[in-house]
């Protein structure tokens, strides 16, 4: 078998067909290659794997054409049939001697990632993904052209019916998708030869193990046929062809129902098992936070996709499948709107619905996500529209606790004081949340209403009236739950302030400046605090929080707030204090901001260490404990801020106002957005010219004029 091996490896490279081979497939991946991540500087080479896929349509009937066509035409077959050692072992030693010449291939694109590293970070999980798929797409087109050069002894019929076969499988799908959008019983037969499908998980990020299966079982299958096509030959020539038929067709089928029984035993398994996320920003990983949400789910909720199965958005189908896998309570079905257009007015009203949208229904209540809430996306300096992040998690799981919950909680936002209202990142936290905002002028009110879950104050640049300040207090004082965020202002704000002295807070009058690099960005008054182990900090741990122009905060540290308390001990009354957020020891208070001239620490600067971020509870009696918030930094809630640290920001905010809203202690769920930006490579014009001058000039020419002296020399001889 290695002799088989070796003197067929050998022979491709004493002839042009390897080398050119070589040449084609590494010159067309050098051009896309320098396109997609060169010029363009994407940071995975999947985009490139997927562009050339089509390369097998013309290079792979080269390949196999006369690997057993020309041993039939030449009558060397007879060597195979009457050779000692058995047909499966020649045709495996010829197939991977094939397989090592596109192995070669595969080897020098895999070092491409290793060379993009040189200029940024690269998506190496996505790459290898992609490379691992589109290796095993490869081997079986050789596999597919292999069995049919044993059916002909001609070199081009072998090249004509491997490149039509092969041309069948790649427009598979569109073949499958012209018959039926929804998809049927021919549909599902045709599929079992849609040779990209599977290529298309590889490409998307996925090591996908039911690809993995189905490619493996391709491969040995049109091996198998290979070996009964020659044996069949065989048997024809030494006893007049009888009796093979029968035999040959059963095992024939035989294989084929086995290959279909493994592929659909594979598909029948949760993709929790089959598929693993290799992209960059596990865009098809669910979070520990829905996975517990789903465990806990006691209730059925049927998600109808408004899309055909077959041609809904492959991303927003994954993710509803990890759904699935993760709890029986979840199923999925899909109403093609071709056949049902007005199935959606059954749940709503709204007639902005479109394809691919979702209805989210439970036996208490239903919920659109409409499909343009699934995609983030702004537009460039050209005006062009770019989608920046996939949200299809959170607004799926935001949706079934909205459909299961008993309960909507209201927060309301109080105005009429300067305050700035939440927008952006900071309102699509309340909507996932399924909180009820509302906005509340003090005035007009003698109370805080009695269905207020919490109240948030966002950034007051006027002062409080002694009324509305007691509303404030009062509330409170019954175990009301408050988020305040603060700005430096030279106004007086006496009564305000009052609300927070309560509770024995008090704000430095002026902005924290920074004497630790380490603790700000660019400009000292650009705060990156420490971030303290907290409930109402985990979605932020581990990364930034941006507070620009904080306002420093005391309050009593003693002792007795920060030790543990026995649980039979009454803590009625007692003021416990957790900092969420706090400077460094360098950290200082410039006091006089309008008239500032430096930012260098000067005498008569307040020293720290600050507290910007604080959380303070109070036990009222045994079902109710007062809980106040506080974030020193107003500027923290906005969108501006949230972009500089990756959305770290709205995170903290998100804990924050989940668990005020809570009874149980146990905040609601709100999965961020999976945001796509991925920073580009910066690859300079010498690197790029001369990639493209290497990569799709130089490398295959030297190929292929090495296939041709080679050629020629052994054609003088």
């Amino acid at each position: 078998m290695s002799a088989i091996f070796k003197r067929e490896f050998k022979a491709y490279f004493q002839s042009v067909i390897g080398w050119l081979f070589l040449a084609v497939t590494l010159c067309l991946y050098g051009l896309y290659f320098y396109v997609y991540n060169l010029v363009y500087g994407y940071p995975s080479t999947s985009n490139t794997l997927s562009a050339i896929s089509f390369i097998f349509l013309i290079t792979v009937p080269l390949l196999t054409m006369r690997i057993l066509a020309e041993e039939r035409k030449n009558k060397t077959d007879q060597m195979i049939l009457t050779a000692p050692v058995s047909v499966g072992k020649v045709v495996a030693a010829k197939y991977l001697a094939m397989a090592a010449v596109y192995t070669i291939v595969i080897a020098v694109i895999a070092v491409t990632p290793l060379i993009l590293s040189a200029f940024g970070t690269v998506a190496f999980g996505e790459s290898y993904a992609a490379l691992l798929g589109f290796w095993l797409y490869g081997l079986s087109c050789i596999a597919i052209g292999m069995f049919l050069s044993s059916l002909t002894e001609s070199q081009v019929i072998a090249a004509v019916i491997t490149f039509a076969a092969l041309f069948v499988g790649y427009m598979m799908g569109s073949i499958c998708g012209l018959i039926s959008s929804s998809g049927n019983l021919l549909t599902k037969i045709l599929g079992c030869y849609d040779l990209t499908s599977p290529l298309d998980n590889f490409s998307s990020g996925m090591f996908d193990l039911s690809g993995v299966i189905y490619y493996l079982t391709l491969i040995v299958l049109f091996l198998f046929l290979t070996v009964q096509s020659i044996q069949k030959r065989r048997w024809s020539m030494s006893v007049k062809k009888i009796g093979l038929g029968v035999f040959s067709t059963g095992m024939v089928a035989f294989a084929v129902a086995l290959a279909v029984v493994v592929n659909l035993v594979m598909q029948a398994l949760p993709t929790t098992i089959t598929q693993l996320d290799a992209t960059s920003n596990h865009l098809y990983s669910m979070t520990d936070d829905t996975k517990k949400m789903l465990s806990k789910l006691d209730e059925d909720v049927t998600i109808y996709v408004l899309a055909a199965e077959k041609s809904a958005d492959e991303t927003v189908a994954k993710t509803l499948e990890r759904y699935k896998a993760e709890s029986s309570h979840v199923k999925v079905v899909y109403k093609d709107p071709a056949k049902y257009p007005n199935f959606y007015q059954t749940y709503t009203d709204d007639t902005s619905v479109t394809r691919n949208s979702l209805i989210v229904v439970s036996d208490k209540r239903n919920k659109l996500v409409n499909y343009n809430k699934m995609y983030e996306g702004s537009y460039d300096s050209s005006y062009n529209y770019q989608t920046t992040g996939y949200d299809g998690e959170g607004q799926i799981t935001s949706a079934i606790e909205y459909v299961t919950s008993d309960d909507m909680p209201v927060v309301y936002e109080i105005e009429g004081h300067g305050e700035t209202s939440l927008s952006g990142n900071f309102s699509e936290v309340i909507t996932k949340a399924n909180i009820t905002a509302q906005t509340i002028n003090l005035l007009k009110y003698d109370e805080i209403p009695d269905d207020a879950k919490a109240v948030i104050i966002n950034g007051s640049t006027s002062d409080f009236s002694k009324d509305d300040a007691a509303k404030i207090i009062s509330y409170l004082q019954k175990g009301g739950k408050v988020l305040i965020s603060t700005v430096y202002t030279t106004e007086d704000m006496t009564n305000f302030k009052s609300i927070l002295e309560a509770y024995q807070v008090s704000l430095q009058d002026g902005i924290v400046v920074e004497g630790d690099k380490d603790h700000y960005y660019q400009q000292p008054y650009y705060l990156l605090p420490d971030i303290a182990s907290s409930n109402l900090t985990t979605s932020a741990s581990g990364g930034y929080v941006f507070a620009p122009s904080a306002m420093g905060m005391t309050y009593p540290k003693n002792e007795d707030s920060t030790e543990s308390v026995d649980s039979t001990e009454d803590t009625t009354g007692q003021i416990t204090y957790t900092p969420l957020l706090t400077t460094s020891d360098d950290a200082y208070v410039k006091q006089d901001v309008a008239n500032l001239t430096t930012l260098d620490k000067e005498d008569g600067d307040i020293n720290g260490p600050f507290t910007i971020g604080l959380d303070v509870q109070q036990k009222v009696d045994d079902d109710n404990t007062t809980e106040l918030i506080i974030y020193s930094c107003q500027t923290m809630l906005t969108d501006d801020a949230d972009q500089m640290v990756s959305g770290n920001n709205s995170a903290l905010f998100s804990d924050a106002i989940t668990n005020l809203v809570s009874d149980s202690g146990e905040s609601t769920t709100v999965i961020p957005v999976k945001s796509y930006d991925t920073s580009t490579l910066t690859v300079n014009a010498t690197v790029t010219m001369l990639g493209a001058i290497f990569g799709i000039v130089v490398i295959p020419a030297l190929l292929l004029i090495a296939g041709i002296v080679i050629w020629v020399k052994r054609r003088k001889r």
